[in-house]
């Protein structure tokens, strides 16, 4: 019986050719769904920000559950192909993609819970700083994001993260408590100041490829639901007592 082969990219970068078989074994494990380049749905799940990104990945496979995360991880290390991880798509340089390879979208996987009496939220890794913004307010608590609430929550966390609320409340990272990740290997962790933290270290701003974080644990801050806010400007000949005022004051 003749089979058909998929062209795809290697992690070292070289030109695999993979049995079709395997990636209909893959889609049909899924409780998401697996995308080729004709398919419904990948278009939208390998659109980005920068509109000059022409990356274009042999297959993606869209989440819906931890275990679409540790299937897909499985599977490209189990082919030694190159796997790429689309939160929110934001990031400048386009890394959400890769040109050949798998490309993991998180984008179905957006919920924010939020627990107002511990003051907490679990925030799943596709879920876009809009997301998290809208579900804290309700409460009058918010956590230090960015400055852009069509970023995703997932590559600003893990770059370390700053925004309007950095000078007084610090980074995000700051106000991580927690991740569930998924390693290389498929298997499922929590990492915290507490349990795996050399792993937890490296994660908050240690750059990528410790693997594929797929939950973040937020503590939260009270701010709004209203706020004041806007720019203020003095003078040239009263820079030097604003200055003196802000090392005396740095959090106001």
């Amino acid at each position: 019986m003749s089979t058909t082969s998929v062209p795809i990219t290697g992690r070292d970068g070289s030109a695999l050719d993979l049995d079709d078989s395997h990636l209909d074994a893959l889609g049909s494990d899924l409780d998401g769904s697996l995308l080729r380049p004709d398919d419904d749905g990948y278009a939208e799940s390998v659109s980005l920000w920068n509109g000059m990104i022409t990356k274009r990945p042999a297959i993606v496979a869209r989440a819906a559950s931890v275990d679409d995360v540790v299937r897909t991880v499985r599977f490209s290390a189990d082919h030694d192909v190159e796997l790429s991880i689309r939160g929110g798509g934001h990031n400048i340089a386009g890394l959400a993609l890769c040109d050949g390879g798998v490309t993991l979208d998180m984008s179905g996987r957006n919920a924010v819970e939020v627990d107002a009496g511990a003051r907490k939220a679990r925030v799943e890794a596709g879920a876009l700083l809009g997301d998290v913004d809208r579900a804290t307010q309700q409460h009058g608590l918010a956590v230090p994001l960015g400055f852009v609430s069509l970023t995703g929550v997932g590559g600003l966390t893990l770059g370390g993260g700053f925004g309007y609320l950095t000078r007084r409340f610090g980074w995000t990272v700051d106000d991580l408590d927690e991740v569930e990740i998924v390693l290389a290997d498929g298997s499922v962790n929590r990492a915290s100041r507490e349990e795996n933290a050399d792993l937890f270290w490296a994660l908050r701003g240690g750059g990528g490829n410790f693997g594929v974080v797929t939950e973040f644990t937020f503590r939260l801050h009270e701010v709004g639901p209203q706020i004041t806010g806007g720019v203020i400007a003095w003078p040239a000949a009263e820079a030097e007592r604003v200055l003196r005022s802000l090392i005396r004051h740095p959090a106001s």
